[in-house]
């Protein structure tokens, strides 16, 4: 029997037992689980800011968290030894109320964790489990934040949102050619931050620029002028890329990074330099 994923909008159309093009999510009997339900790959206590998030409760910890799979091919990846894993790679099962009972031992500590942030690999395509962990973790009065792709389609968005305290969303490039280099999808990724910030979510976004592939001093000005066209006070992190996976390119020039960041900042209020 034959069923169609409805998270993202590759829309894998899978036979019993195959595993879609993020490779964490199966159809198991006619049904899409993730295969990587509570199987974590990475646990770490980290500064807010690594995520980053400069404008969301600055200078606090925060107890993050990935598994392994992504619904993009970025031949650049960063995290590329989890985020094009499958799931022959070790993990440890952290069911909801366990993750959400560390998070709230970690919260009690001095300068304690002030919640979850799910990242490392793409969230976003283990919906399910962020969908059952939130509402503990929020229960808990603890926060709830991704860091994410921005690749998911409007009506699984619109459930999550409620459950999202803040978000750090790549806009990996502005031309829809670059997102087909990574297998993507622009207009997804726009709705996503759109959504996000009318919802009332806290929202910063990230651009990594590949030298030769996103580093347009036009597509940073059309950028900056459609994000502050949602909200002028959105902080926009512009970060330099260092060779990984499938890409040697010389990393950014940091001279790049300034100029397309003074680009940034004549229609956005915060403008970040990262890695630099």
């Amino acid at each position: 029997m034959t069923a169609v994923c409805s998270l993202c909008p590759h829309a894998c159309r899978l036979r019993e037992d195959e595993t879609g093009f993020c490779r964490a999510r199966t159809n198991v009997g006619g049904v899409i689980r993730p295969t990587n339900y509570g199987r974590l790959t990475a646990l770490a206590l980290d500064p807010i800011e690594k995520k980053p998030l400069y404008h969301f409760h600055p200078g606090r910890a925060i107890l993050s968290v990935g598994s392994y799979g992504c619904n993009l091919a970025c031949p650049f990846c960063q995290n590329a030894d989890i985020a094009a894993a499958d799931a022959a790679i070790p993990t440890e099962n952290v069911p909801p109320a366990r993750l959400a009972a560390l998070a709230q031992e970690l919260s009690a500590a001095p300068h304690g964790s002030l919640g979850v942030a799910f990242t490392y690999n793409e969230p976003l395509i283990s919906y399910e489990y962020i969908m059952d962990t939130a509402p503990l973790l929020h229960a808990a009065g603890l926060a709830v934040v991704l860091v994410t792709n921005g690749m998911i389609c409007a009506e699984p968005l619109a459930r999550l949102l409620p459950h999202v305290d803040a978000m750090n969303i790549d806009l990996k490039g502005w031309q829809e050619d670059f997102y087909r280099w990574i297998g993507g999808d622009l207009g997804t990724v726009r709705e996503t931050i759109e959504h996000a910030v009318a919802h009332g979510v806290h929202v910063e976004v990230t651009t990594l620029i590949i030298p030769g592939r996103n580093d347009s001093a036009a597509d940073m000005d059309a950028a900056a002028r459609w994000l502050a066209s949602l909200s002028p006070e959105i902080p926009l992190h512009i970060s330099r890329y260092f060779p990984r996976h499938r890409v040697s390119t010389l990393p950014t020039p940091i001279a790049l990074i300034d100029r397309l960041a003074e680009i940034a900042r004549r229609h956005l209020r915060h403008v970040h330099r990262g890695n630099c």
